[in-house]
């Protein structure tokens, strides 16, 4: 055997032991649901309604969860039972800024309201110029 066959033979034999040994490590942070249930741990779950949000704090807690659709616009977040501090304060978080930008992003009607009178007084509406330029384009 060759000096070039045998660094191959050696090279091969790496890669598998280093493919094995990436396999058996479990994964973390957000994964699929089955592979969370694979842990062999009891899990939880609690209903979410933005998840990339959640994802954004789960991150910085270092915590193994995974996302479930139960319909539109509404998320089963499923985690380990012995996580359940590092979610909960994870969770506190996420509903703070939750509700930060739901409040920063509320407009009151009745400024609405001002702006859109304010607008129609600058743009009057102009339906009936148009349906006078359809017509004369008509004849």
């Amino acid at each position: 055997m060759t000096a070039r066959g045998l660094a191959y033979v050696l090279r091969a034999t790496g890669r598998q032991i280093a493919k094995r040994h990436k396999k058996a490590q479990r994964p973390h942070g957000r994964q699929s649901v089955k592979k969370l249930m694979a842990h062999g741990e009891s899990v939880n779950s609690i209903e979410v309604e933005a998840p990339k949000l959640f994802d954004c704090m789960a991150r910085r807690f270092h915590v193994d969860y995974a996302f479930y659709k139960t319909g539109p616009d509404k998320y089963l977040l499923f985690f380990k039972a012995g996580q359940a501090d590092a979610i909960t304060a994870c969770f506190e978080r996420y509903s703070r800024r939750l509700l930060e930008q739901s409040k920063s992003s509320r407009i009151p009607i009745r400024e609405q309201l001002k702006k859109a009178a304010e607008q129609l007084v600058k743009e009057p509406p102009k339906t009936q110029e148009r349906t006078k330029e359809v017509v004369r384009e008509e004849r």
